[in-house]
């Protein structure tokens, strides 16, 4: 077994070996297996079964960390991303008044063309064509809506008719325990413990077990059904015309967000050639976006690519057996259903606060010395969070840097695919 994983994988070509590849799955898997208890979390609030979309988590992690280890050898595991997971349920379901099934049709709809980039060279281009500022400021303002997201589930930030937002009772065990376990999550980050997240939010759930804040379902059992979301998506609903801005936002959101995923990941790893590519990045995307057409099918929101993969590469992982080995290891959670129901709501914030504090650091990558760059950026930061929606900020964002590009005299450094987009968002704004 060990000489025909060395010569699929290429182990010796990428100088490491069966133990070392094992280990750095294990560490990807324990990086990002919040998302299994965090995922599911986010789509109930849409309405949708909490233990099948647990099993489809697992499923779609499981399936596209698969594929992209066997097809594409790159050590990246997938799982359904968190910021498409905000978009599905606060941006479709909750803020546009779409059914859940209806949103499952976009991700399936968005996945089919995905693949369709994926096996086309338009996809360099429309990857490279969307400026790299606009790209930052979809990253960080993803962030900040997740961000806000945490705090209002936490109780921390509630309503108020006079200011929209003001503090919650911050006496209430949910916000001391959210925060408390927020801050256990960064320190334990900070000292470079693999884990902080899935730590921190266990810690948080023995705490609100302890103060009677969280009610105990159990560890282990045999996994939920999936019948309540399994091949549940209308694709009926998708030919209304709102939903073309729903689908062009998924599309992109996934597109940029693999992409940089892929490059950061793979340059942590020295797997670029001497020209700075990606080898076989066809087949990285298309492993990306199979697994989103799969997630659709499954039941979840769209599956992308983890930076979280990094921690594997950290460890001296470099060939898709990483991936593979997390693939495994996910199959495993599906008889941990009852511990992730177990886990409360303030407790999957304060890993949602992390992760929007990750997310929101790409704004110190801005181009702040140009204002017709940063500017557009940040007005689309600010737009998903004040506007309840991923899908107006990145509309809002796109406009902006149109009208600015224009303004200034600088129509000429404004791609032809950011006049299409903005175009196709103005008129959703105007006229939808």
């Amino acid at each position: 077994m060990q000489d025909f994983l060395q010569r699929y994988f290429q182990l010796d070509h990428h100088r490491t070996d069966v133990r070392t590849e094992l280990i750095a799955g294990a560490t990807t898997f324990l990086s990002m297996v919040y998302i299994t208890v965090v995922n599911p979390a986010i789509l109930s609030d849409a309405g949708m079964d909490f233990g099948a979309v647990f099993v489809a988590t697992c499923i779609a992690a499981a399936v596209g960390s698969l594929v992209m280890g066997l097809w594409a050898n790159y050590p990246i595991a997938q799982a359904p991303g968190m910021g498409q997971n905000a978009f599905f349920t606060y941006g479709i379901v909750l803020g546009l008044g779409h059914t859940w099934e209806a949103a499952l049709g976009a991700v399936f709809v968005s996945g089919i063309i995905f693949v369709i980039l994926s096996v086309l060279p338009v996809r360099e281009w429309l990857i490279n064509a969307i400026p790299k500022n606009l790209k930052l400021g979809i990253s960080a303002g993803i962030g900040l809506f997740l961000g806000f997201i945490a705090l209002k589930n936490a109780g921390v930030v509630v309503a108020n008719p006079a200011t929209l937002v003001t503090f919650g009772d911050m006496a209430a065990p949910g916000a001391i325990i959210c925060l408390a376990g927020f801050a256990l999550i960064v320190a334990l980050t900070a000292r470079g413990v693999t884990g902080a997240v899935i730590i921190g939010m266990l810690v948080a759930t023995v705490l609100g077990l302890a103060v009677g804040a969280a009610e105990y379902q159990g560890v282990v059992a045999a996994p939920p059904s999936l019948s309540p979301v399994l091949f549940k998506f209308d694709l009926m609903a998708v030919l209304d015309v709102s939903m073309v801005t729903v689908v062009l936002t998924m599309l992109l959101v996934d597109v940029f967000d693999t992409a940089g995923t892929l490059v950061g990941v793979s340059n942590r790893a020295g797997l670029t050639d001497s020209d700075g590519k990606l080898p076989r990045l066809g087949r990285a995307l298309l492993s990306d976006s199979t697994a989103t057409v799969v997630g659709a099918i499954a039941g979840t929101s769209s599956t992308t690519s983890y930076i979280e993969s990094a921690a594997g590469v950290e460890s001296g992982g470099r060939t898709g057996l990483v991936a593979v080995t997390a693939s495994g290891l996910f199959l495993l959670c599906l008889f941990f259903a009852p511990l992730a129901q177990t886990i409360p709501a303030f407790a999957t914030s304060a890993a949602l606060l992390f992760v929007a504090c990750l997310m929101a650091k790409s704004l110190a990558e801005l181009d702040w010395q140009d204002l017709t760059e940063s500017a557009p950026a940040i007005v689309c930061a600010l737009g998903m969070p004040l506007s309840f929606s991923i899908a107006d900020g990145i509309g809002l964002g796109f406009i902006t840097y149109v009208a600015v590009k224009v303004m200034s005299g600088r129509a000429a450094e404004c791609p032809a695919a950011v006049y299409v987009i903005g175009a196709i968002f103005l008129s959703k704004f105007l006229f939808l």
